[in-house]
């Protein structure tokens, strides 16, 4: 054999120690033996998706998957080393090439059609490797650092000069309206009930006042309190109460409507320490200690808590997984509208899992200086954040299954993770999965001018312009700097020019709660997967290349033909079906899928939930069951969660078709959830 195709035991584990110093924490003397942050070797969360563990037990974050199998293939070598095995043994190459199509073999092939080798779905490339500290590449993260504020602050300048200046006309044509003796206003959806609402919160901003006042001078006169009894009508007193103050701070908000809220950490499978909230009614729960609030490790759907011994009912679990952009508090900022308080006050134990980074970004091991803590996007959300939060809840609430809502990215990783070829045994853990405005197919804004100069740049000249760390943080800064309702009018403003929605339907006086809790932190690799030239924004899709749905669509349409045909000849159509293809070839799911049902805004420009809506009646995913789906033609993007009739046109629904897909044991365990009729079709 040549040098090329073998190399000697004792050579692997040199190189193994050199690999693993490139892919360690650090490569300093002084970690080294304090044994912390040393790379030991791979591990694979999926077969294309690989972290590395540490000396300490810790992680590192994905690493592409030449590297991954490179280093488990020169620890097994190095291995032989130690044991006084001498004898030749094939080379790391060709043991990298035969793990590989070991792997390749037990992957479903539809996916992998177009891989080049050692490469994930073509939807899905490498993530960029970073390894440790070193003078040139703490000189790249500066140099990245220094082009991308100045050249992101521009971009991010001409985006909020382009929303002032298109709210111009708008501007003018009420304030003519006004000086007209003309409400420009009335013409909402929603202006009487709007303003109704407005007088309540007013009254009962007021009547707070009046007895925070009264309580004050009994405490002073030292004397009993005698404070009024609730209101009979209502079944939870506010614990928070007067002017809103509009906080980034959704226990607040869950105060105001007589809940509370505790904060959990948790552990992803790469490290990542991300927060999940747990809403609670404190006259019937016990919050945890801190202590137990912790992350537990990065291990999922291990030693789960021992089942609880109770006489009454517990609540049912509910997830709530929120989209781009935002955080968790956007389940939060509409008062009893909330979705979250609404489906806990419809008895469901409801938790909010909020991604990675978010508001304090936070990691095991890493700084957020260092750009490994920033390589991540949909498919390590997806893979990697929503396995730990399922694993949590279910081991807090001691069941085996939940309810999953989400909400636009939300469903983005949620479709990613079930995938087949990611962790399809997911759905296992999932009674049902409830779609907000599924963002699966791109809408048309994708073709707005700004979205294109982002698809347009090279990945090179992307990462110039927006860095390898977070995407535009100076959002962040003016989040914090701003008084709340300059930044939720900015916000508003800023964010409908981009995706194209409107507050035509919302409740206008709580508008800017829900900018309160936007935008948070996200890595610069994620937007590029959104937007670059190489992923979603060229594909428009998230588990399909352009051509396989492209070539699905001409299908689909020479089989619309085929019907009519055979309905204008009067034959049997089953005859014209019998012909066709088995369109099951291409599913991205397989018989672990969750039920699943769809919320599909009719009027949104940013996603084509309709399209995703077809593929499933069309019978391209035979082994999901869509158990129920609506469109809602004058809905927007966020129209799900803030409209003024969302819990009527969604709320309510989401509500009915978690109780109908519960396993039966289940219905007898937990506690009947308010407003559920048995006989209900949810199909």
């Amino acid at each position: 054999m040549t040098q090329t195709q073998t190399t000697t035991a004792s050579q692997a584990a040199l190189r193994y120690a050199e690999l693993s110093k490139d892919l360690s924490l650090e490569q300093s003397d002084i970690n080294e033996q304090q044994n912390s942050g040393i790379a030991v070797q791979a591990k694979f969360i999926t077969p294309l998706d690989p972290v590395i563990e540490t000396a300490d037990g810790n992680r590192l974050p994905a690493v592409p998957l030449e590297e991954a199998y490179k280093i488990n293939a020169l620890k097994e070598k190095a291995e032989g080393a130690s044991s006084g095995s001498e004898t030749e043994i094939e080379s790391d190459e060709t043991h990298l090439l035969r793990k590989r199509d070991k792997e390749s073999a037990s992957q479903d092939r539809n996916l992998d059609i177009s891989l080049p080798p050692l490469r994930t779905h073509p939807l899905f490339p490498p993530l960029p490797l970073y390894g440790p500290p070193t003078l040139l590449r703490n000189a790249q993260c500066l140099f990245f650092q220094i082009t991308s504020f100045y050249l992101s602050t521009g971009f991010l300048l001409v985006i909020v000069l382009g929303a002032v200046f298109t709210s111009i006309p708008g501007i003018i044509s009420k304030t003519w309206l006004w000086f007209t003796f003309r409400d420009p206003d009335k013409k909402r959806p929603f202006y009487k009930e709007e303003q109704r609402r407005a007088a309540v919160r007013a009254e009962e901003d007021a009547k707070w006042l009046r007895k925070a006042r009264k309580l004050k001078k009994q405490k002073q006169a030292d004397s009993r309190s005698t404070e009024p009894s609730p209101d009979p009508q209502t079944e939870y007193e506010p614990l928070e109460g007067g002017p809103d103050k509009l906080l980034c701070d959704s226990r607040y908000y869950a105060r105001r409507v007589g809940l509370e809220m505790e904060t959990f950490k948790v552990q992803a499978e790469d490290g990542f320490i991300i927060d999940l909230w747990h809403i609670y009614d404190p006259t019937e729960y016990t919050p945890k200690p801190s202590d137990r609030r912790k992350e537990r490790g990065p291990d999922v759907f291990k030693n789960p808590l021992p089942r609880r011994n109770t006489s009454s009912k517990t609540r049912y679990p509910v997830l709530l997984i929120h989209g781009l952009l935002q955080s968790a508090g956007a389940y939060c900022c509409n008062d009893d509208d909330s979705l979250a308080f609404y489906l806990h006050k419809s008895g469901y134990d409801v938790w909010l899992g909020n991604n990675r980074c978010g508001f304090n970004p936070q990691h095991t091991l890493l700084k957020p200086s260092d750009p490994r803590m920033w390589a991540w996007n949909i498919r390590q959300m997806g893979v990697m954040d929503l396995p730990a939060f399922i694993s949590r809840v279910l081991s807090e609430t001691s069941c085996s299954k939940l309810g999953l809502v989400a909400h636009s990215q939300g469903t983005t990783e949620t479709f990613v993770a079930l995938a087949k070829q990611q962790r399809p045994d997911l759905g296992e853990k999932i009674s049902v999965f409830c779609a907000l405005a599924p963002a699966v197919y791109a809408g048309p804004l994708i073709g707005k001018m700004y979205f294109k100069f982002m698809r347009v740049i090279s990945p090179a000249m992307f990462r110039i312009f927006f860095g390898i760390h977070a995407f535009i943080p100076l959002m962040m800064t003016m989040h914090r700097i701003l008084p709340g309702r300059m930044y939720g009018l900015m916000g508003y403003l800023v964010f409908s020019f981009l995706f194209n929605w409107s507050d035509e339907r919302w409740d206008r006086g709580l508008r800017d709660r829900a900018f309160q809790f936007a935008p948070v932190y996200v890595s610069s690799e994620s937007m590029r997967w959104w937007l670059g030239r190489e992923c979603f924004a060229k594909h428009k899709c998230v588990l399909s290349t352009r051509e396989q749905h492209s070539q699905e669509d001409r299908e689909d349409l020479n089989e619309e033909l085929e019907e009519k045909r055979a309905k204008s000849e009067e034959r049997d159509e089953s005859q014209s079906r019998s012909r066709s293809r088995d369109k099951g070839r291409t599913a991205w799911y397989d018989e672990r899928a969750p039920p699943m049902a769809l919320w599909v805004a009719g009027s949104d420009d940013l996603v084509d939930g309709k399209r995703l809506l077809r593929r499933f009646r069309r019978g391209r995913e035979p082994h999901v069951n869509l158990v129920h789906s609506k469109v809602i033609d004058e809905y927007e993007h966020l129209d799900v969660l803030w409209a003024m009739d969302s819990i009527e046109k969604v709320g309510k629904e989401v509500k009915e078709v978690i109780w109908k897909t519960m396993d039966k044991r289940d219905k007898e365990r937990c506690r009947a959830v308010q407003g559920v009729s048995e006989g209900t079709d949810t199909g």
